[in-house]
């Protein structure tokens, strides 16, 4: 007869016979069509700098894969398995954001990347992706002792480390990875007040950071700035351009591929601002038709969270949807210029290859939960 820790002991790949089909559906479609839409703004850009009108379609196809293949093993491995490697992974989140600094690779005004050959790694989107497992099994194992606000404040300590970390490479970035911090909290604690509280502490933070501390660096101040005087100031260039593009549009657009805008107009086209291109080519309509998309794709991961066989699963798939929710919201308002320009790209559209490789690892993590759904209990 086994013993107690054999019966109790969890397989670490596991097989189940619910596969959210649904949700890889729509995870597949907008892979997809983010390859369509970088075809489209980035072919003239291609052609010009590299004499390839497909360069940067090819390169983004084949992190695709490498996306994919990553998503569908993770699938298989059974995410309480994520459990015992969680603090292993958290050291190598500071490593990696703290080596940035060192022999990382600067750009838009801060060093944010790793050069390795002719391609770039962003330490940060690994870091959400680690940020992710760690906070929910942080969540998990103190679940009933956070009902004051020095439990709170106490359960921030660690996670606040890596965050402040990301803030000072790339503060949108920081304020998703705080966004599932956040979300993940709110979910576990089980009395309103001190979350609450500790919310007001940690706004009043951010405030102090933005005012006096390394937000205050001149580029982030600058983007403040034009984002105050879009018309007028001298390097409101982009988003005026970005303007243009989703103004010209009109409600059914230009047509694929017709865009003017990308045409050497609009700078990152097919990176951040690759949704004004979409609302250019396919007007309000088919702007609205993806938002409805990652819409649904957010309900997917709420029935799925919902479902859940256990607290641990339901926070790994909450901060996956905050993840997604949070950036989606940011990069559409910087594109519309709701708020000041971030490096914020779309999820699973814009070009960037570590991002959409994270993601789609983001996904696997999900439909890993999903496949020990048991439905019919």
């Amino acid at each position: 007869m086994p013993d107690k820790k054999t019966k109790n002991r969890q397989p670490f790949f596991y097989v189940g016979q619910h596969f959210d089909f649904a949700l890889l559906f729509i995870i597949i479609f907008l892979v997809c069509f983010g390859l369509v839409m970088i075809y489209s703004t980035s072919s003239y850009a291609g052609t010009t700098k590299y004499g390839d009108p497909a360069y940067y379609v090819k390169r983004q196809a084949f992190f695709a894969i490498i996306g994919v293949i990553a998503m569908l093993l993770i699938s298989g491995v059974n995410y309480q398995s994520w459990k015992y490697f969680s603090k292993l992974m958290y050291i190598v989140a500071i490593l990696l954001l703290g080596g940035v600094f060192i022999i990382g690779v600067a750009s838009h005004g801060a060093a944010r990347w790793y050069r390795i050959g002719s391609f770039q790694f962003q330490p940060s989107e690994v870091a959400k992706f680690i940020l992710i497992l760690y906070i929910a099994h942080l969540a998990t194992a103190n679940a009933r002792k956070l009902n004051t606000i020095g439990a709170h404040l106490t359960f921030m300590l660690l996670p606040i480390v890596p965050i402040g970390m990301i803030a000072l490479e790339n503060l949108s970035t920081a304020i998703i990875c705080a966004c599932i911090l956040i979300a993940v909290l709110f979910v576990t604690s089980p009395k309103t007040a001190p979350f609450v509280l500790v919310g007001v502490v940690s706004c009043a933070g951010l405030a102090l950071f933005l005012g006096l501390g390394a937000g205050s660096s001149g580029y982030r101040m600058e983007r403040i700035e034009i984002w105050q005087n879009v018309e007028t100031h001298p390097k409101g260039y982009q988003i005026r351009q970005a303007m243009y593009a989703i103004g010209s549009g009109g409600l059914w657009g230009k047509g694929l591929g017709q865009s003017i805008q990308k045409m050497g107009f609009l700078p990152e086209s097919h990176n951040d601002m690759i949704f004004s291109i979409i609302c250019e080519e396919l007007g309000l309509f088919g702007a609205i038709c993806i938002i409805a998309i990652f819409a649904l794709l957010i309900w997917r991961f709420m029935l799925i969270a919902n479902s859940a066989p256990d607290l641990y699963g339901a926070l790994i798939v909450v901060g996956v949807l905050t993840h997604i929710a949070v950036q989606v919201l940011i990069n559409i308002a910087v594109v519309t210029n709701t708020i000041p320009s971030t490096g914020v790209t779309l999820p699973f559209i814009s070009y960037g290859g570590t991002s959409l490789v994270m993601l789609l690892a983001e996904m696997g993590l999900v439909l890993s939960v999903s496949r020990q759904i048991r439905y019919g209990r």
